[in-house]
């Protein structure tokens, strides 16, 4: 009998499988405060999780961005071992869908240095196979270029995936690649902005994510 909604989940990795959000805010300030002199306040950085790097800063201040993004990197995996966070019973549920057999993964707009560390940090390395990362396509979320190529990868088809992640650039990138998206609460975006995107499910814990991913005769 299968147990699960889908047979291949797709994560995506700050403030959905590891909890970065305090150590992504407080590098966007330092960044900020270093090369600009004036850090950025908490409320605009939240905004910009999910977005590559060179995206948010080349949109924002073109003529420093080369230096926010060294400066935010720098500050970023000095402190990552000590401000990451785990998130409570996620590795369980984790655990659970790769003994019923689901094809797991993680699509991230980290570069893949950076979202190793991140894995590692969580002890999820060995859980999570890291499909999908800034380095992998020209295009990121909320294009569905990363997502689609994490699917080629791993061999199969998009209506047989769902994305898991915390922002409305994640939802929207779901969509785009025909994919089932179901939104958290505990990461950088709010359950309003979730909302507005339409997905498939809205969840404020893994209590309820674990809910969605199984099937009602599983749950």
């Amino acid at each position: 009998m299968n147990r699960t909604r889908w047979p291949v989940m797709l994560f995506d990795l700050d403030g959905t499988v590891a909890n970065t959000i305090p150590l992504i805010l407080a590098s966007y300030a330092r960044a900020t405060m270093s090369v600009l002199g004036t850090p950025v306040s908490e409320a605009e950085s939240r905004l910009w999780i999910g977005e590559t790097l060179a995206h948010t800063f080349n949109t924002r201040f073109p003529e420093h961005s080369e230096k926010l993004v060294a400066a935010y990197l720098s500050w970023n995996v000095a402190n990552m071992d000590q401000l990451v966070q785990r998130y409570e019973n996620l590795e369980e549920l984790i655990i659970y869908l790769k003994r019923e057999g689901v094809v797991l993964g993680v699509v991230t707009s980290k570069r893949r240095s950076s979202a190793e560390q991140t894995l590692a940090a969580v002890g999820l390395t060995a859980l999570l196979p890291l499909v999908g990362c800034m380095e992998d396509t020209a295009q990121h979320k909320p294009s569905p270029d990363p997502l689609l190529r994490a699917v080629e990868l791993l061999g199969r088809r998009p209506d047989e995936c769902v994305y898991v992640g915390d922002t409305p650039f994640d939802l929207q990138a779901a969509k785009a690649a025909c994919m089932a998206a179901i939104g958290v609460t505990w990461g950088a975006g709010s359950r309003e902005e979730l909302d507005a995107e339409g997905g498939t499910a809205i969840v404020g814990t893994i209590d309820e994510l674990r809910r969605e991913l199984l099937s009602p005769t599983a749950s």
